[in-house]
């Protein structure tokens, strides 16, 4: 039984965890996505994981972008996948950017982080990996 193809457009969450202030980088990604057709839900600054999960589920989104400065990346990303996975929502995908060391990406990937960017990507490498992983067929 095939189903037809979904006309919604791609919802993503865009969040700012912890204690961070600066989302000037987050905005522009925001502002990026919705460009590129898609849904783009900012939660602000300062939200814990749980707000952030919370956004996603009442949201219906299909992914959860995470912007993080603060150095704080492990713990934050590693939280939202847990309390996604404590909600029954692991198939709301987790992708994120900021100031992550190169040695942490692997280990972000290893948690189900699906895709780290970070300073220096492009808003169209950005645009262009959620349609091309998030996209409906």
């Amino acid at each position: 039984m095939s189903s037809a193809p979904s006309t919604s457009p791609l919802r993503v969450v865009v969040a700012k965890p912890g204690l961070d202030g600066h989302d000037r980088g987050a905005k522009v990604v925001a502002r990026a996505l919705r460009d590129a057709g898609v849904e783009v839900i900012y939660t602000g600054l300062h939200q814990t994981p749980e707000q952030i999960v919370e956004a996603a589920i009442q949201e219906d989104a299909d992914a959860v972008g995470l912007s993080v400065l603060s150095g704080a990346h492990m713990t934050l990303f590693k939280r939202v996948i847990e309390l996604l996975a404590d909600r029954d929502a692991k198939d709301i995908v987790v992708f994120g950017g900021g100031i992550i060391p190169e040695a942490d990406i692997p280990l972000l990937q290893e948690l189900g982080v699906s895709r780290i960017f970070t300073p220096g990507a492009t808003t169209t490498e950005i645009t262009g990996w959620v349609r091309d992983n998030l996209g409906r067929d």
